[in-house]
């Protein structure tokens, strides 16, 4: 078969240093039973190994040519689409092997899509393990009062419990990338506080839109325009407010729009 080459537009870097994939296969710990979902398996890197250990993988692949020779494995089910416009309920429906555990190494221009994209099926998750652009998980794993703490902070860590666990140099890639990469693990939290999603990501969203400035002038007046009557310290800038401020202004805000 001939040599696959990597394609600029799908964001496309090959993992290829095998002491780091073992490292990475490792902290997914697979066992047999599994029910794994792969997003961008590429040239098969973590496939094969995790294949080791599971006896079923479904794996998420854009690219045509990738996607014929990922079929050549009779253990891997292959779904060639935009991960985008994948369905992850009709997925986790297929299986009766309980809840997914999603792993990848994810497009670096489409990352933070991807990650709110799973958003919405979280209560279907057990775990994720993602490979993604350093700064992106230090952003994820981001505490107050941080330049990394924002918009992304807020929404994953309201769903998930995350830590970054180690760092991928652009010399286990083909082609390197430009970037240094990492390992994220994030489990969904069992009992998430509850709130309208939307209501929070439009909170957060006008919260950071002028970051440096204090919230008065930015989601103070949203508020005022929301006719919300309670009270929240608007003296501050958005990376000064805790996760769990912006979940319980998000359950203010709903219940006084019910009233």
């Amino acid at each position: 078969m001939k040599m696959h080459i990597p394609r600029k537009r799908f964001g496309q870097h090959f993992l290829s240093d095998n002491g780091m994939i073992a490292d990475i296969v490792a902290a997914i710990a697979p066992a047999q039973d599994d029910f794994m979902v792969e997003i961008g398996p590429g040239l098969g890197a973590m496939t094969i190994p995790l294949l080791a250990e599971l006896s079923h993988l479904t794996v998420i692949e854009l690219d045509r040519d990738l996607a014929v020779r990922l079929r050549q494995n009779n253990k891997i089910a292959v779904i060639e689409a935009d991960v985008l416009k994948v369905d992850f309920q009709t997925i986790a429906a297929s299986s009766e092997a309980g809840r997914m555990r999603v792993v990848g190494n994810l497009p670096y221009n489409i990352s933070s899509p991807i990650l709110f994209h799973l958003l919405d099926v979280a209560h279907l998750v057990k775990d994720q393990h993602f490979m993604l652009q350093k700064e992106v998980i230090d952003r994820m794993v981001a505490k107050p009062s941080t330049s990394d703490y924002g918009r992304l902070s807020v929404m994953l860590q309201w769903r998930y419990e995350m830590q970054s666990l180690f760092h991928v140099p652009p010399a286990c890639f083909d082609p390197p990338p430009r970037v240094m990469s990492a390992i994220v693990r994030m489990l969904p939290r069992p009992v998430p506080a509850a709130l309208e999603v939307a209501r929070l990501s439009e909170i957060v969203k006008v919260a950071f839109s002028q970051r440096r400035k204090l919230l008065r002038h930015t989601l103070g007046q949203w508020l005022e325009g929301k006719n919300f009557a309670g009270s929240f310290d608007v003296q501050r800038r958005a990376e000064e407010v805790p996760v769990s401020e912006y979940i319980q202004l998000a359950q203010k805000a709903q219940l006084a729009a019910s009233q």
